[in-house]
C-alpha cells in the first residue's frame, strides 16, 4: 500500500507539472496502477513460491543426510542443545529419542539448525492478491482527485493533501503493528512519499 500511495502520487504530480489535462493524468495513472499491481503481485507470488521451493529442497537434503550421515546429524543436534546450555549428558537421551523418530528429527533440524518454518501452501496466492489489492487501493487515493476534479492544478492540491494524510495514517498504523514508534513511522512514510512526488513534479516542470 505504501508503494501504491507513493508511485501513482509521484506520477500524477509529475504529469501535473507538464500537462493541464486531467484526462491524460487519469489515463496514465490508471495504466500505472494496473501495471504496478500486476508486477508487485506477481513478485510477491514468485517470492512466496521461492520460499516454498527452498524449504522443500532443504528438507530433502536433511532427509538424505539423516540416512547417509546419521552420526554427523546427531552431532549437529547435540550442538544445538549445548548452545542452549544443556550438557552432553542431558542432551544425549533427547538425541537418541529423535533418532527413533525420523520425521520429528527432520522437523527439528529444519527449525533449529536452518531456522526454516514450513510455509503455508496457500501463501503464494494470498500474498499475490494482498499485495496487488493493496497497491490498487493505495494508488486510487492520489488519483481520485484527478477523476473528480476538472483542473489539474486543483486536483494536484487535493491529491497532495489526501495522499500525505493517507501516508501519515498508513505509517502510523504500520509503526503500531511493527513495534516501531508510530509517530516516527508516520513521519518517515509521509516524508518519503512527499519527496518522491516533489522530485517528479519539479523534473516534469523543468522539462516542460
Amino acid at each position: 500500500m505504501s508503494d501504491g500511495l507513493t508511485v501513482p502520487f509521484a506520477l500524477a504530480a509529475g504529469l501535473s507539472g507538464a500537462v493541464s489535462s486531467t484526462a491524460i493524468i487519469v489515463t496514465a495513472g490508471l495504466a500505472e496502477i494496473v501495471a504496478g499491481s500486476i508486477a508487485m503481485g506477481l513478485g510477491g507470488y514468485l517470492a512466496a513460491r521461492s520460499d516454498a521451493e527452498h524449504y522443500d529442497s532443504e528438507r530433502r537434503r536433511e532427509q538424505l543426510e539423516i540416512k547417509e550421515m546419521p552420526e554427523a546429524e546427531k552431532a549437529e543436534v547435540m550442538a544445538v542443545f549445548t548452545s542452549y546450555g544443556l550438557t552432553v549428558e542431558e542432551s544425549a537421551p533427547i538425541v537418541e529419542a529423535l533418532k527413533k523418530r525420523p520425521a520429528a528429527w527432520i522437523d527439528f533440524m529444519m527449525r533449529f539448525e536452518l531456522g526454516l518454518e514450513m510455509p503455508d501452501p496457500k501463501r503464494a496466492l494470498t500474498s499475490a492478491l494482498t499485495i496487488a489489492g493493496s497497491y490498487i487501493v493505495g494508488g486510487l487515493i492520489p488519483l481520485s482527485p484527478y477523476i473528480l476534479l476538472s483542473t489539474a492544478h486543483t486536483a494536484l492540491i487535493a491529491s497532495v493533501v489526501m495522499t500525505l494524510l493517507a501516508l501519515l495514517v498508513f505509517g502510523y498504523v504500520k509503526g503500531h503493528f511493527t513495534g516501531t514508534k508510530p509517530l516516527r513511522s508516520a513521519l518517515q512514510t509521509a516524508l518519503i512519499g512527499g519527496l518522491a512526488a516533489a522530485a517528479a513534479f519539479l523534473i516534469a516542470r523543468a522539462i516542460s
